[in-house]
């Protein structure tokens, strides 16, 4: 999930200026994360929290960490739905990549294509209830859940399952370049129009670094772009870690409290399924785990 919120932070100096190449400073003083993040974070406190995974839950959630601080980016229409009252907060038929943002740890807990799907559907449909909301909260959820499955986000192999199952799931083409699009690419907060191209630039990408640069090149809403192609990126974990600690320490503590929870638990998930593979005593295993 850190790569999520490293393409977040690396792309926000570049929202409203945009820069068409891929050599900038990664990080500047300027450098900050966004609403990109704090949903990211709320959905994953969302999956650690509640055992249930409803919608209600999310909701909640979201709206709580939302309100914590609302003057870092989010748009009129969901400041709006943060803000209103529990009755009147119910989805608003957007299209919008928000769905797409935050969906990212829907990708790294899922335990199967089928759930992965599933809840991200839900963390669309809270408010991004449109077909295309829904539709490109699942791609970029199912590639993080690719990617992390395989071990090797940089893999030929990972990145032509990756490909084949979002367009033919999906519909989206990715035939296409960044080089071919970001001379005429514009400022698109749609996600048939920016969920693609995250994707091809992780697609394009020759390690994770590079990736987020592709996403920052392509201009329009950099900092949600370059958020869905790190999130994809890094979802193996191959970031570099100076990188990835540069970014957790722009993080507010209860912010990183949330990203710490959310990554233990995904280890500890690890954990079960790496014993019931190998049959060792649950004991042993954690025992394992903590050295």
């Amino acid at each position: 999930m850190i790569g999520a919120i490293i393409g977040d932070i690396v792309g926000s100096p570049y929202e409203f200026h945009n820069i068409k190449r891929k050599d900038f400073p990664l990080f500047q003083t300027s450098s900050h994360f966004t609403d990109d993040t704090m949903m990211t974070l709320a959905n994953a406190k969302w999956l650690t929290e509640d055992h249930m995974h409803s919608p209600a839950g999310l909701v909640r959630l979201m709206r709580e960490i939302g309100r914590s601080d609302p003057y870092i980016g989010y748009g009129p229409t969901f400041i709006k739905w943060l803000y209103v009252p529990d009755e009147l907060a119910v989805p608003y038929n957007s299209w919008g990549n928000g769905a797409g943002m935050r969906v990212s740890p829907v990708g790294l807990f899922a335990h199967s294509m089928e759930e992965c799907l599933y809840l991200a559907k839900i963390s669309a449909e809270v408010t991004h209830n449109h077909p295309e909301g829904i539709k490109g909260a699942q791609a970029i959820a199912s590639s993080v859940f690719i990617v992390r499955e395989s071990g090797d986000a940089f893999s030929e192999d990972t990145k032509s399952r990756v490909k084949t199952f979002v367009e033919e799931k999906f519909g989206y083409g990715l035939d296409f370049t960044i080089d071919e699009i970001r001379p005429g690419y514009g400022f698109d907060v749609s996600c048939q129009g920016s969920c693609p191209q995250a994707i091809r630039a992780y697609l394009e990408g020759k390690d994770f670094e590079d990736a987020v640069r592709l996403a920052v090149s392509i201009g329009g809403d950099s900092d949600t772009i370059a958020c869905m192609a790190g999130a994809i990126a890094g979802a193996a974990g191959q970031i570099p870690e100076d990188i990835s600690r540069k970014a957790y320490d722009i993080l507010s503590p209860d912010l990183q409290m949330i990203l710490d929870k959310f990554e233990h638990s995904i280890k500890m998930q690890e954990v079960k399924t790496n014993k019931m593979k190998r049959n060792m005593d649950p004991d042993q295993y954690y025992e394992e785990f903590e050295r």
